[in-house]
């Protein structure tokens, strides 16, 4: 079960963007609640933040869902994806990826998009088993300035027929 994400969800969020498991596969590097708040607003904004809850409701991943414009209207970018690493291997990823798949289906998507570094293997292995495949490498495209180095990342896509 999924939902949009509210003001309530932010502390959520920031720690599973923060948690030191997940943060170097996502968009931002480690920071404050501060510095994280204004873009978290504006994530809200945007309408783009989901959580992805078991069956308690209770949140145990998030993602963005992002429709792209004018003619890409039927391309959605999936990112900000994670399941919280204590709740990992039990089911949540492979449901979180059939849910993302159906909404972005019910909204009009034919070409769901995403990336994931060539080094998160788990992530990649998900993907493929819920039916994206590899495109092409983006390469020296994610720096890590924390770890003082860029990475590749694998363009993968979920064509609907």
């Amino acid at each position: 079960m999924h939902r949009k994400a509210t003001q309530n969800d932010l502390q959520f969020i920031y720690d599973l963007y923060m948690h030191p498991q997940v943060n170097p596969h996502l968009l931002y590097e480690m920071m404050d609640i501060e510095a994280f708040k204004p873009i978290y607003d504006d994530l809200l904004k945007d309408g783009i933040k989901y959580i992805f809850m078991d069956e308690n409701s209770s949140p145990v991943g998030m993602f963005k869902l992002y429709p792209l414009k004018h003619r890409c209207t039927h391309i959605f970018y999936l990112g900000g994806l994670a399941i919280h690493p204590d709740l990992a291997r039990k089911g949540f990823g492979v449901k979180m990826m059939q849910e993302i798949i159906d909404l972005a289906q019910q909204n009009g998507c034919k070409r769901l998009e995403l990336s994931a570094g060539t080094e998160n293997h788990r992530a990649i292995e998900l993907y493929k088993k819920v039916g994206f495949e590899p495109e092409g490498v983006l390469r020296k495209y994610t720096h890590l300035k924390s770890q003082r180095r860029i990475i590749d990342e694998l363009l993968m896509s979920y064509l609907f027929e």
